[in-house]
Order: C-alpha cells, then structure tokens, then sequence
C-alpha cells in the first residue's frame, strides 16, 4: 500500500535525522519545506522532499494537497481519557463560587468520578472511552498517554487500564499507559493516608507489573493530596518494577515536587501551573520534560505555566490536554496549541514543536512519532486550504483539519 501526498503549500516539522526533542532557543526554529511531497509505504513515512525533485511517479493513492499544510500529528502526553459519566454539575458548582479544592472537600472530584468508574462495566467503560478517542483522533491526535486514576480501587484502577491496553489493540493506534492509583484518597481512607499508600504500593501496583498494564506510575503530588515523603514512596516501589515516573506537580503550589521528579529520573514533570527557581534549576541538565496544560488552566481559571520562563531559561515544554471529566473535559489538541499562542505567549512555532516532538518525547515516542522523518509512522495532518500554518493557532475556534492519517490511512 502506498500513499502519495503532492504539491504540499507547507510541510512542517521536516527532520532529516531524528531529534528526540527541542529545546530553548532551538524550539522558535520549526524546519519547513515548502511545495514538498511525501511518499508513505504502508504505515511508514519512505520519502520527503520537493516537488521539483520528485522521482516517484505513481502511488496506490494519490492526495493533492495544493494549498494545504501537512504537519504531523499531535503527540498528547498527559490524559485522562477513559473515565466514567462527566462532572458538568460540578462546572455550574464552580461558576456559583465553589472552588476546585471545595467542590473535592464535599465529595466531589476525584472522588466522583471514582464512584461512577467503580460501578460501570468494562465493556460500557470502553464503549465511552471508545467515543472519546475517535474524536481526538478526528482532531488531529496521533499519539496518547492515557492515566489510570479514577479507580482508587485496585479492581477499578485495574479495570481502567485494560481499557487503556483494549483501546490501543482495537485501533492500532500509540497508546502509553501510566498508573495513578495516588490521585486522591478515597473516603475509606479518610484520616488514613498511609494506609492507602499501602494499598497502592502492596497490592494495587504489582499487579500492575504482573498484568504488564503500565510503562509509567503518576502520582498527584500537592498539598491536600500526596505530600513529598508519599510521592518518594511510590517512585522508589516502581523503581522495582522498571516504571518510570511521569507525575503531577506544581498545579497548586509549589513545594519541591519538581526537584524530586528529577532526582527519580521522570520522564516528565506535568502541570507547572506554578514555578520557582529551585524548579527551574533542577530541571537544568535533566532528562526530564516540563509539561504545560494551558487548557486545565483555561477550564479552572488558575495561572497558566510559565512557558517563556522555561523556554528562556534553555529548557524544553511540552504541550498535552489533561483531558479528564473535572479539570478539562477536552481533548482538542488544536485548542492548547491556539491557547498556548495567546496566553503564554508561545511563538507559533514552539507552541508547534511543544505538541509534537516534545509531547512525543514527553511519553517515549520520539523514536516513532513527532516529526517528518524517513521511517517514523505516517501519522499526519492534513490542513483545509489555509495562508500558512499560523492560522493553525491564530483561528482558535475553527477546525481547520482536512483529513487525518494513522498509519498512513485516512481515517
């Protein structure tokens, strides 16, 4: 099977050799070819270049693409996709004056949507999250992470998982899966919060590692929810289990949180919502990758992370969507990248790289997924007519996705 896309107005995010990720200055730099193709053999990217150098004469399908932009697709780091019912009361509670930490006080939050996740089937927990993936996929989403969380049960985080694993088998499609049995205390643990840590560390996550259900373990590490010795804890137990940290940090306050993601080696440090020197410091010379949310803080009305403050200070960001039922009920890619642009003052282009590369990278897909590169999965975008790619932000409530390839097929 093969796929040729030709006279391409803007091809974006073209890398000869592979870069795993972008950083500081290098993040204003996103490489363009301009009237471009590309050749896709089967489910993989074969050949990129110019549509005056083009040698291929004919392909199983042939898309023309005069006057569109072809970018890969979105890589969403940090999700909470499959859960049950939605918290829309919730959302009127917030605008009749209730805060986010109030509305949890009162049984709500986490602890909601855990009540719904324990009561519903598997398999009606799949159709619904089954919903919610084609329609970030229609959205221009090519690559997920997908956080347990809304069980705080071991059956029921058990349960979100193998959905998790279900959905990435049925569609083909790059799921990574992360457990977050630490994402709040249940009500029968009120009072006891390290006999829960028990309970995630004992019971809930081998059997995570024996099923094979996770590559990665989160933990929401705030005050009011899991203090720095919690979080410690969890990472040292995974340890055991070769699960590298991704964690919740810095939403609400700053504390240390960051600094301890590092020193565990997490592959990313999410939310950030506030930050502080020490953070930035121990970010420096690390591995790990500074995720932002700016839709969570566009839902709840809380500062949005200090992206320039990062970028300047030579690091690199990440963009993904927190998509869950409480904080961001959505998953539109398109929405964080616009929303990045005007309120964080991201550049086009670093807004561009944050939702590919660096989300790539931000849950180990790098290899595979985020750029225009000779032998990386043929997942794309392809744009309606448009004057050039900084409509892609610039228009913030149009869809202006044409079509959208997995694998090198339209969906």
């Amino acid at each position: 099977m093969t796929t040729l896309l030709i006279n391409i107005k803007e091809l974006l995010q073209v890398r000869e050799t592979n870069v795993s990720k972008v950083s500081g200055n290098d993040m204003k730099q996103l490489p363009i070819l301009e009237n471009a193709y590309v050749y896709i053999v089967d489910d993989v990217i074969s050949d990129v270049g110019l549509m005056a150098t083009i040698e291929i004469a004919s392909a199983d399908t042939i898309i023309d693409c005069t006057g569109k932009v072809v970018l890969p697709t979105w890589c969403d780091s940090h999700t909470h996709l499959v859960y049950a019912g939605n918290r829309s009361q919730e959302f009127v509670d917030r605008i009749n004056g209730l805060s986010y930490e109030e509305i949890a006080n009162r049984g709500g939050g986490i602890l909601n949507s855990a009540k719904k996740l324990q009561e519903i089937s598997e398999d009606d927990l799949f159709i619904q999250s089954s919903k919610r993936l084609e329609e970030v996929m229609h959205m221009g989403t090519g690559g997920i992470e997908i956080k347990s969380g809304y069980g705080l049960t071991t059956e029921a985080e058990l349960k979100m998982l193998r959905v998790a694993k279900r959905l990435k088998e049925t569609y083909n499609f790059p799921i990574k899966t992360t457990f977050l049995g630490a994402h709040a205390i249940p009500a029968n643990y009120k009072g006891n919060q390290d006999g829960y840590m028990d309970l995630v560390i004992d019971e809930m996550l081998p059997k995570v590692a024996e099923e094979k259900l996770a590559e990665y373990v989160d933990i929401f590490c705030e005050k009011g929810y899991f203090t720095l010795e919690d979080t410690e804890r969890l990472l040292k137990a995974a340890q055991q289990y070769n699960l590298t940290p991704k964690i919740h940090v810095n939403q609400f306050n700053a504390f240390g949180g960051v600094a301890l993601g590092v020193k565990y080696n997490a592959l990313s440090v999410d939310h950030l919502e506030e930050l502080n020197d020490a953070d930035i410091e121990a970010l420096q010379g690390s591995n790990t990758m500074p995720v932002a949310l700016p839709s969570c803080s566009y839902f709840l009305s809380i500062p949005y992370t200090p992206a320039r403050r990062l970028i300047d200070a030579g690091l690199p960001v990440a963009l993904a969507t927190d998509y869950n039922p409480g904080s961001t009920p959505s998953g539109n890619m398109n929405f964080v990248v616009s929303t990045a642009c005007i309120k964080m003052k991201m550049t086009p282009e670093e807004a561009i790289n944050a939702a590919t590369i660096n989300g790539a990278y931000a849950m180990g897909l790098s290899e595979t997924h985020g750029s225009i590169t000779k032998g990386k999965a043929a997942n794309l975008i392809i744009t309606k007519e448009i004057p050039s790619y900084h409509v892609l932000p610039y228009a913030f409530g149009d869809n202006n996705i044409e079509q959208v390839l997995i694998n090198g097929k339209v969906i």
